[in-house]
């Protein structure tokens, strides 16, 4: 007896009810327990569920549960284990269809071995009983589950690129080398994306903030106008790559929707593979292998796939407030020479502190400390922003500090300012 239900002299199917020798795939022949028992070694395994006979030899080398446990039942009965161990019996069966060879004869029990017939089916009535009052799959796959699970996930993305932000600013552990693997775990295996390319970005944001050709955050592919001067240059030069008199409505459908979901996870992809980055490519790829084998059974491969772009949407909503109610309705210009304090005043702003915006944010309500000590451990900021206020005060430098309403507020504003600033000029000069 070989792999793939081929029969050989040592396994005829028993004669039964005008059935024999040569009954093939696909359930037409049948067997004895006798003869299935005969199939419990390495190399020849089958196995019973629901008196259906299966034979396992290859598959059980891909078995997704190991090929350990199920080889355990070759030879056996495996219908209740089988029951215990899949939440969705009908999906695993579209695996299992392939592997079928026939079933058990009418004459022989359901059950090998000399099993009490009656508990195994007392304990099935059990069983059925707790599934029919939801006692077991009671989470399912609906659609408002579905959604708390999305919510649940673009909550802990979130929080995890807080995290990673923190260890790519070497600001949690005392040696760099354990900043530097911690952030590749989480924003790669736990986000899926890369640390070279995040921290390449970023600390040009950190250096230069809110200066044109400088900072990334500002380079906005001509979809946007951004600031005082850059939408007076544009309307100047009469161009108009967009309607940016509109700005501050298209922002909503092309803004926070797209930022992450699509124009990031091109930038990233493109990032690795132009710069040879395999470290950071294995990384990523690990958490969308993780993501798929926890979710695919559920969900299928498309329904999988729309389900982490569904996540990622409402990622992008979150970072891309808090990040832009910091920066965007500051000065934005190009490049004034200004010192440390001044530049980064200008450009951030704060937000006011509560235990909510703390989280929400990942602390980064505390914006303009985190860019004077881009080192300082999160929970420190609040320490040192009263001795910053005061230096600011001293040399007459504007220390910002909003609710975050109006944080969230001003950034549309800015936008339909800007916009408006670009359409004077394009009409008028």
């Amino acid at each position: 007896m070989g792999g793939g239900g081929q029969q050989t002299e040592s396994s005829e199917p028993a004669k039964c009810d005008g059935v024999g020798p040569g009954g093939g795939r696909g359930g037409s022949a049948v067997y004895t327990w006798e003869e299935v028992q005969k199939h419990c070694h390495r190399g020849d395994q089958w196995l019973v569920i629901d008196r259906k006979v299966y034979n396992i030899t290859q598959w059980a080398k891909r078995h997704p549960g190991g090929i350990r446990v199920i080889s355990h039942f070759a030879g056996e009965d495996a219908t209740d284990a089988f029951s215990a161990f899949h939440p969705d019996p009908n999906f695993v069966r579209k695996f299992l269809k392939p592997l079928l060879i026939g079933e058990l004869a009418p004459t022989e029990p359901s059950h090998d071995h000399g099993k009490n017939a009656a508990l195994v089916q007392d304990f099935q009535a059990l069983r059925d009983r707790a599934l029919a009052l939801g006692l077991l799959w009671v989470w399912g796959t609906s659609w408002s589950l579905t959604l708390l699970c999305s919510l649940m996930l673009a909550t802990s993305q979130s929080q995890a690129g807080w995290l990673q932000h923190d260890y790519g600013h070497l600001s949690v552990c005392k040696k760099s080398s354990w900043n530097h693997i911690l952030q590749k775990f989480v924003i790669g295996h736990l986000k899926g994306a890369s640390a070279n390319w995040w921290n390449h970005r970023h600390f040009q944001h950190h250096a230069k903030p809110n200066v044109f050709s400088k900072d990334p955050d500002v380079n906005s592919l001509h979809v946007f106008v951004l600031g005082d001067k850059q939408p007076v240059e544009y309307g100047i030069k009469k161009l108009k790559y967009m309607p940016y008199q509109h700005q501050h409505q298209y922002f909503f459908l092309i803004g926070p929707p797209l930022l992450i979901p699509v124009y990031f996870h091109i930038q990233i992809l493109r990032t690795m593979f132009l710069r040879q980055d395999w470290v950071d490519l294995a990384w990523s790829m690990s958490f969308y292998l993780r993501f798929f084998c926890c979710y695919y059974p559920f969900f299928g491969f498309f329904g999988s796939v729309a389900l982490i772009s569904f996540v990622r949407f409402l990622e992008s909503h979150w970072f891309v407030w808090v990040t832009q109610m910091n920066h965007l309705p500051m000065e934005i210009d190009h490049e004034r020479h200004q010192d440390w304090l001044t530049m980064q005043l200008s450009a951030t702003c704060n937000i006011e502190q509560s235990t909510f915006n703390d989280w929400f944010s990942g602390h980064l309500n505390f914006q303009i400390e985190h860019h004077l000590f881009p080192t300082m451990p999160r929970h420190n900021y609040h320490l040192v922003a009263p001795l910053v206020r005061a230096l600011c005060e001293k040399h007459g430098v504007p220390y910002q500090v909003k609710t975050l309403q109006k944080g969230m507020t001003d950034v549309v504003r800015s936008l339909k300012k800007s916009g408006d600033l670009w359409l004077d000029a394009y009409l008028h000069k």
